[in-house]
């Protein structure tokens, strides 16, 4: 059965088309930078915001005009992987994300829950064998129901604790029998909010711990995939055990887990951090840790995560060439971990919002290739940065002088004169790649 009756496949049409339901600079077999365009971006489909999400907030109920709003059980589940896997392959979206509780009921017990999710698998694969959909990662949701009202790994409850292993485990079963590429952490509740009632140390023990034993099960059922931790600040604990980029990797390096592990950058969870998408990307860029992106935007009034829809174009293009940079992001990809506002509650208001996201990052790619390929800003930074390619620059890189050479040298420098950063200068450079 055809849900989007009135809509078709979305096509390519270039910038001077006015169909609001066609790409304008999505074109998945164009050529960039050596492969085509789609295998850049990979885009995938969140399962939760897109097929679960309401449309509530923290003053409102749902809004949203759903066709399985008044089924429940496994028929909802069904009806709603019908319409999403119909929504991807008109929109050409080749994978989805999903937390364990997005594409099956929880029931009554854990059993239950287990076998609901077995249901659901195969009936999941029996689309993906229709449509040739695959899976990006899998997650389980282990921050909801109540139990993990202190937290999961890091609950002071070890009957919790062992609760959220038995969903990981199972959560990473279902990823692999679904083919998926990775499988991520997400640390909905793995926080505090006083120190008064908090051992932090156990706590971060224990992260460390299960995120050990994670590691050992992947290895044990044989799962390829790349597991990935997404950083996340606040909201909605006070203190988040995984704050940030930096904050992540310190955390993977003090329980030697820096080899199984990668980091799934979210542009909104960036600015809650009060930083910027391409700082936290470029940070685990750096640090080879760079392994997937959920694509999303914040709003810089309100300090909660919105999960809007990218449409940040200067956001597109520097994370994009933080991508390029990186040589791909590939088995990752661009998850649009977002939501339609409240207000955009029918059904074709998710092709509008998913054709905006796709082509932000379309146009970032293609002004991204053309930065990186020109090499300008990369020809000023290494000037920037020239002091240290000889003289005692070089000695300093080369590890061969320390403070008692740096002190004789000092005392023998004259006026020290400095050049300028140039930022308005490369900001204006920028705008240029971005107006052509």
């Amino acid at each position: 059965m055809e849900y989007f009756k009135n809509i078709g496949k979305i096509k390519f049409e270039g910038e001077s088309s006015n169909n609001p339901l066609a790409f304008k600079y999505y074109d998945p077999e164009k050529i960039v930078s050596g492969k085509p365009m789609k295998e850049h971006l990979r885009f995938a489909m969140s399962y939760w915001h897109t097929l679960t999400g309401e449309g509530s907030d923290p003053f409102g109920t749902g809004t949203m005009e759903r066709p399985w709003n008044e089924l429940s059980g496994l028929e909802k589940s069904k009806l709603r992987a019908d319409i999403g896997f119909e929504l991807m392959e008109k929109l050409g979206v080749e994978y989805f994300c999903f937390h364990d509780l997005d594409i099956a009921p929880e029931g009554d017990s854990l059993k239950e829950k287990n076998k609901n999710l077995d249901e659901m698998v195969a009936y999941i694969e029996g689309l993906m064998e229709k449509t040739g959909i695959k899976c990006l990662w899998g997650t389980t949701n282990a921050f909801t129901h109540k139990r993990f009202v202190h937290g999961a790994s890091t609950s002071p409850n070890a009957d919790v604790f062992a609760y959220a292993a038995a969903q990981v485990k199972k959560a990473m079963e279902v990823t692999q029998k679904l083919g998926g590429e990775n499988y991520v952490f997400w640390g909905g509740r793995e926080g505090y909010e006083t120190l008064l009632n908090t051992n932090t140390e156990l706590e971060l023990d224990n992260l460390g711990r299960f995120l050990q034993m994670a590691v050992d099960y992947k290895e044990k059922i044989g799962f390829t995939g790349q597991l990935l931790i997404e950083p996340k600040p606040k909201e909605p604990t006070k203190h988040q055990y995984d704050f940030d980029t930096s904050t992540v990797i310190g955390f993977l390096r003090k329980y030697n887990l820096q080899d199984h592990y990668k980091l799934n950058i979210e542009a909104n969870h960036a600015t809650l951090a009060m930083h910027t998408f391409e700082h936290e990307l470029n940070m685990a860029r750096i640090n080879g840790m760079l392994g997937s992106i959920d694509a999303n935007q914040g709003d810089l009034l309100l300090g909660w995560d919105t999960d809007q829809f990218p449409t940040n174009i200067y956001d597109a293009v520097l994370a994009m060439i933080e991508v390029l940079r990186n040589g791909g992001i590939a088995p990752g990809g661009l998850n649009f971990d977002s939501k339609v506002r409240r207000g955009s509650f029918e059904m074709d208001d998710l092709f509008y919002a998913y054709i905006a996201g796709m082509d932000t990052f379309a146009k970032g790619l293609l002004i991204a290739d053309q930065i990186v390929s020109d090499g300008k800003f990369d020809k000023l930074m290494k000037e920037r940065y020239s002091s240290y390619e000889s003289g005692i620059g070089a000695k300093i890189v080369s590890g061969e002088v320390g403070f008692e050479e740096l002190a004789e040298y000092a005392q023998e420098l004259g006026e020290i004169k400095n050049t300028s950063g140039r930022q308005e200068l490369l900001e204006n450079i920028l705008n240029q790649y971005i107006y052509k």
